[in-house]
C-alpha cells in the first residue's frame, strides 16, 4: 500500500513539474503571454487614452482614472499617482508622472502627458505605466503596472496599433494591473509600416 501511495505522489509531482516546465517554455517563445499570466485583477484597473499627433511628432498619454486599487495604507486607502516611462529599443528615454490623489483607491486624474516621438521611432517604442502609492515617510510602494507598445501582445499591442491607425483620435482602454514591470519582447516590432507611412498620418 505504501508503495502505491508513494508512486501516486511521485506521479503527481511529475505532473506539476511538467506543467511548470510547459509554462516556462510558453513564456520563452511567447513573451507576451508572460504579461497575461502576471496580471492580477486584485491590484486594480488603469484606464488610459493614447493619441498620436503626427504634425507635432508626439504621443499624448491621458491618464483617465484608476479603479479598485489595492489599499496600501492602514486606513484601507492609498495615495496613488501614475508614472509613465517611454522606452525606445527597451531603453528608458523619458518619464513623467501625474499628481498624487490622496486617500483613495478610485482616483480620477484626467491628466495628459506628452512625449516627443517621431514617426520613425514608433516601431520601437513602448510605454510602461506604474501606479504607485505615495508615502510621506519611507519609500513609495508600487501598486501595479502595465505596458503598452510595439513589443507587447494582445490588447497591449492592439491599443498602440489602433493609435497609429487613427492619428489625432484619442483611443481609450482599461487594463488590469500587473505585480511586476512587464517584460517586453526583444524581437522586431509587429507595427505595420503601411499604417505608419499612410497618407492619413
Amino acid at each position: 500500500t505504501d508503495f502505491v501511495e508513494n508512486k501516486g505522489s511521485c506521479s503527481m509531482v511529475n505532473f506539476w513539474f511538467n506543467v511548470m516546465e510547459a509554462l516556462q517554455l510558453v513564456t520563452i517563445f511567447f513573451p507576451g503571454f508572460r504579461n497575461e499570466l502576471t496580471s492580477d485583477p486584485d491590484l486594480g484597473e488603469l484606464t488610459v487614452s493614447l493619441c498620436y499627433l503626427p504634425n507635432g511628432k508626439r504621443v499624448t498619454v491621458t491618464i483617465v482614472k484608476a479603479s479598485a486599487l489595492k489599499p496600501m495604507d492602514i486606513t484601507g486607502k492609498s495615495d496613488p499617482y501614475v508614472q509613465v516611462i517611454l522606452l525606445k529599443h527597451g531603453k528608458k528615454i523619458r518619464k513623467k508622472k501625474t499628481s498624487v490623489q490622496p486617500n483613495t483607491i478610485n482616483p480620477t486624474y484626467n491628466e495628459s502627458l506628452e512625449f516627443d516621438l517621431s514617426v520613425e521611432s514608433l516601431d520601437d517604442a513602448d510605454l510602461i505605466f506604474k501606479v504607485t502609492d505615495y508615502d510621506l515617510v519611507g519609500a513609495n510602494e508600487l501598486i501595479g503596472c502595465v505596458g503598452i507598445g510595439a513589443h507587447f501582445d494582445g490588447i497591449n499591442y492592439d491599443h498602440w496599433f489602433q493609435m497609429l491607425e487613427h492619428p489625432r483620435v484619442p483611443i481609450i482602454k482599461s487594463y488590469n494591473l500587473h505585480e511586476t514591470i512587464p517584460t517586453i519582447a526583444c524581437s522586431s516590432s509587429q507595427t505595420s509600416h503601411k499604417i505608419i507611412n499612410s497618407n492619413n498620418i
